[in-house]
């Protein structure tokens, strides 16, 4: 009798990771500094890989991606934002998020226990310059910083410049009409602002496209990747629109999309190598369903709550209180893993947001 072979989540984001670093050496090679740094982190995050080995023959299974949304505050008012939908982001941050030394202490945990990638985000994560600092400092991880591109000043070119583990990754909705009809009008021209000046500086930075049923044909173009290309990006990061109320429900892809979308960043990985393209989530029924909640990657909010994702903001740990190891092992993300919702159908990009009441029933069991 055939028996089929149990899928390993964890070789599988491992292997991720690793294509993810080739593919970054790859992208850099006509930049010195930038493939030196890429050369080193490729090593770093073979080590990583150990660390992780030796935690998850203890039961521990260290995911090699941490989503860390340092602050609440935002300046843009970005049109269906599941940030605040779910009222994780406002216009004023209150007081009691974590503070610099709190996110370095987590850095250096993320480090020691084989973490490689840890995205900042938010709100608007450059909001807060001192972690960013802090960041930089861990030259051993990776820190793509989930941008709106406002608040890149000089200061920030020049710490991009100093610590190549800091690469933004700029929100862009495709050419300018998509992008300032979302996200405001100037936008998508102070975007081309600093992609200009990235490439007259030679520095990395990539971009970062929510996809919609709208500019899904602009974004996915030979026209749409060209033009960044011209502009130097090294890295086009592909976010399925999850859908935040039910009057935006259209907006999502269908599953047929969401295939054709699979299908076109194969394509595009084939025909520009110089660029690192990326889906999130991804292809869910190849890496055994969804990865969030632990099994590659969580979410810990800006007041330390360990969550399974940002697009399912429950959380019954903090990190400041069990650290890093202690939340991975966290009732909320054991039972998640354990059940069957991470693997189930859903509309969209995110089956725990569709099923966000299974989610908070776990927590009040």
């Amino acid at each position: 009798m055939e028996t089929t072979k149990e899928f390993d989540i964890g070789s599988y984001m491992t292997a991720g990771v690793e294509r993810v670093v080739k593919d970054a050496v790859r992208a850099t090679l006509k930049d010195p500094a930038e493939s030196i740094f890429m050369a080193k982190f490729a090593m770093a995050t073979k080590k990583a890989a150990g660390t992780r080995k030796k935690y998850k023959a203890e039961g521990i299974n260290v995911p090699p991606f941490l989503i860390a949304s340092i602050t609440s505050s935002c300046n843009l008012h970005c049109a269906g934002c599941y940030s605040r939908q779910n009222e994780a982001t406002k216009d004023c941050a209150p007081e009691n998020q974590l503070s610099d030394e709190e996110w370095l202490k987590i850095f250096e945990e993320a480090n020691d226990i084989g973490i490689s990638f840890i995205l900042l985000a938010g709100g608007e994560p450059l909001l807060r310059k001192g972690v960013i600092k802090a960041a930089g400092n861990m030259p051993d991880i990776l820190f793509p910083i989930f941008t709106n591109g406002v608040f890149i000043s000089d200061e920030y070119f020049n710490m991009f410049e100093k610590n190549r583990n800091l690469v933004p990754i700029m929100s862009i909705e495709g050419h300018k009409e998509s992008t300032d009809s979302r996200r405001g009008e100037g936008i998508y021209d102070r975007l081309i602002n600093n992609m200009q000046k990235f490439h007259d500086k030679n520095l990395i930075f990539g971009d970062s496209v929510t996809v919609t049923t709208e500019n899904y044909d602009d974004v996915l173009s030979d026209d749409f990747i060209n033009m960044l290309r011209g502009y130097g990006c090294k890295a086009v990061i592909y976010v399925e629109y999850v859908p935040v109320s039910d009057e935006s429900k259209d907006l999502a892809l269908s599953e047929e999309k969401e295939e054709g979308l699979r299908a076109r960043i194969n394509e595009l990985r084939e025909a520009y190598p110089d660029v690192v393209f990326i889906s999130f989530p991804g292809d869910e029924k190849s890496s055994g369903g969804c990865v969030a909640a632990g099994r590659g990657f969580f979410h810990i909010n800006s007041h330390g709550g360990a969550e399974p994702c940002p697009f399912s903001p429950f959380s019954d740990t903090s990190v400041l209180e069990s650290g890093l190891k202690g939340a991975i092992s966290s009732r909320l993300f054991k039972a998640l893993q354990d059940g069957d919702i991470l693997k189930d159908d859903h509309v969209g990009g995110c089956v725990l947001f569709e099923k966000r009441d299974q989610v908070q029933a776990i927590l009040q069991s």
